[in-house]
């Protein structure tokens, strides 16, 4: 029921703002292939809200209903969990949430404009292990982070190991020792 309800509510919203034509993408198959008129509405509960939407589909010039399995639906999830997030006074008028919607996702853009040098991934974390030193335009926030990584790595000649969580030696063509004061040997 509260998947026809949440689509009889966007409908509604798309009639207010004169939309016409219109694509509705869902989560619940029973919803979707009801609406289609691909599977039969049996339960006396469903039969009022599916005559609630096709009252509504009158409003519109072209409507179509899409089904879109729920871990697909990286946008349901979202709007599920700022809608978790919002207390809501019954007395106040909720303020819509504003939205932009990207070609492509906003991480691809700061990636690419990050690594344009043909460096590792990890060769900041091998600079200051090694050296203890800073790219030069690394601001505080970036080497406060670099230091807490830093913390998860050490180096032994020019291999540079990640920690096991829990244990004292790391495994590599030898063994590798760490001590408490921070240095290293291996045997």
């Amino acid at each position: 029921m509260a998947e026809y309800e949440a689509c009889i509510m966007g409908l509604q919203a798309a009639i207010e703002r004169g939309i016409k034509t219109l694509e509705v993408y869902g989560d619940s198959a029973l919803v979707i292939y009801q609406l289609r008129g691909e599977w039969e509405t049996r339960d006396p509960k469903l039969i009022n809200y599916r005559m609630v939407v096709l009252g509504l589909l009158r409003e519109f010039y072209d409507i179509s209903f899409n089904y879109l399995p729920r871990d697909e639906n990286q946008m349901a999830d979202a709007l599920a969990t700022l809608a978790s997030m919002i207390k809501a006074n019954k007395e106040e008028e909720m303020r819509p949430i504003q939205m932009s919607v990207y070609e492509f996702p906003t991480s691809c853009c700061d990636l690419e404009e990050e690594e344009k040098d043909d460096n590792p991934w990890y060769q900041d974390i091998l600079r200051y292990v090694r050296d203890r030193k800073y790219r030069a335009q690394a601001s505080e926030n970036d080497k406060r982070t670099l230091r807490r990584l830093a913390c998860d790595y050490v180096l032994d000649g020019d291999v540079l190991y990640k920690k096991r969580k829990g244990q004292n030696f790391y495994w590599g063509n030898s063994v590798l020792v760490s001590l408490r004061d921070g240095s290293s040997f291996t045997y």
